[in-house]
């Protein structure tokens, strides 16, 4: 595990790991957890819902229009279609606390 402050990039597995000596589970059960959690975010999305989570965040789908782009390389145009995106928008607290 890397120490607190460094850059390091956090996976799934960290997490997990993070949360079983948190909450004092077995690893296996905190995997289920997690999941568990990603699985029912995943599933309010794909419903069109948003997840919000008061001082942590917002989980939701954006929508961008259709527009026209030029292909790399060309002068060529090319029509790119409407496409919807997942999209995270961080609460006032955790803006807080990576401030400091």
């Amino acid at each position: 595990m890397a120490r607190a402050g460094s850059k390091k990039t956090r996976t799934k597995a960290d997490l997990i790991d993070q949360v079983a000596a948190a909450a004092g589970l077995k690893k296996k059960d905190a995997k289920a957890a997690v999941d568990a959690f990603l699985s029912k975010v995943e599933d309010a999305l794909k419903a069109g819902s948003k997840v919000q989570l008061t001082g942590f965040g917002t989980f939701e789908v954006r929508s961008r229009k259709a527009r026209t782009g030029v292909k790399p390389g060309t002068t060529q145009k090319i029509k790119i279609p409407a496409s919807k995106y997942p999209a995270f928008k961080p609460g006032k607290a955790l803006k807080e606390t990576v401030k400091k």
